[in-house]
């Protein structure tokens, strides 16, 4: 394990995480009061790093994932320091990921069709889901809502819930009602759980659409959005109460929508743009700002391509 800065202590992280998963799970994301305006709002990824998950339980440590090897690294956000946690293996690739209160990390596994658990103390590959073919198709994102961590293929109109518990089967869950799948884009993106944590919401990428899925049958009912068209190239989703968070990558800004009692309908509040941003993917909270990881996917992606994580005020 690479250090940067101390790690923190074993009943921190489990306590930590422990009030994380409250949070997680109804998709609220961490509910600190505030956060230091001295700590810093930009900070420093490995070059080649590759960036594109990011995920923060209530401690100041927020969890990055790369698709060069699927490493995980973890960043201290009062000083910007990062060490390696989980150092992947060729062949793999760690897209979303998310938190869960005990600790352990669930991780996309993307064009590989995995979903991967890893300690988030000591970096141990846990267990692995083969949840897709190994080839085709692309575990995209996660959330954490019940007993379950539910992934979103990008290539296929399917949701994949894999059991906390470690116990139990996966369940399949195609998506039917206004789903309909475009071939040779991405589609389900981002996820995260409704405010009564009994459904869904998911962002189709292309052509750029919000849909309630119903954790019961799979039916996908498409939002209405007024004030915007669409959310073309939605990523990763951050859902406060009924205030929703839109990465929109490639056009390097974060749209926020109000949501309906019944979710019907998604009425667009403000944008908030940054000149730091470069391609930002995902997005996690932690007290009163969005921390994001700039993914660069119009740079070139190699070894040395530099990369960083920004923060925003919500």
């Amino acid at each position: 394990m690479t250090r940067n800065h101390p790690q923190p202590s074993r009943r921190a992280v489990l306590g930590g995480a422990a009030v994380a998963a409250l949070t997680v799970a109804a998709g609220t994301g961490t509910a600190q009061a505030g956060t230091k305006t001295t700590w810093p709002t930009e900070f420093p990824l490995p070059d080649g790093f590759l960036p594109e998950g990011i995920t923060i339980g209530s401690r100041p440590y927020a969890y990055m994932g790369s698709r060069a090897n699927g490493a995980i690294l973890r960043t201290d956000l009062r000083t910007g320091e990062y060490e390696t946690v989980h150092p992947g293996a060729t062949g793999t690739a760690s897209i979303g990921l998310k938190l869960d209160r005990d600790g352990l990390l669930y991780v996309a596994g993307g064009g590989g069709g995995t979903a991967r658990v890893i300690s988030s103390r000591t970096g141990r590959l846990i267990r692995t889901y083969q949840l897709t073919a190994a080839s085709g198709q692309f575990v995209n994102d996660v959330i954490l809502t019940g007993d379950r961590a539910w992934f979103t293929d990008s290539r296929a109109a399917i949701l994949y819930g894999v059991p906390r518990d470690g116990d139990g089967r996966v369940r399949a869950l195609p998506l039917t009602g206004d789903w309909t799948q475009t071939p040779d884009v991405i589609n389900a993106n981002g996820i995260v759980a409704t405010p009564d944590g009994r459904g869904l919401i998911v962002v189709k990428s292309n052509p750029g659409e919000l849909y309630h899925v119903s954790l019961k049958t799979g039916t996908a009912t498409k939002i209405t959005l007024r004030g915007a068209g669409s959310v073309v190239n939605g990523d990763g989703l951050v859902r406060i109460g009924r205030t929703l968070y839109v990465v929109q990558n490639r056009l390097n800004l974060i749209s926020v929508w109000t949501l309906s009692r019944d979710l019907r309908t998604a009425t667009l509040t403000r944008t908030i743009t940054d000149p730091r941003f470069d391609v930002p993917s995902t997005a996690a909270r932690y007290g009163n700002r969005l921390y994001l990881v700039n993914a660069r996917f119009t740079s070139p992606q190699t070894p040395e391509t530099t990369f960083n994580g920004v923060a925003v005020p919500l």
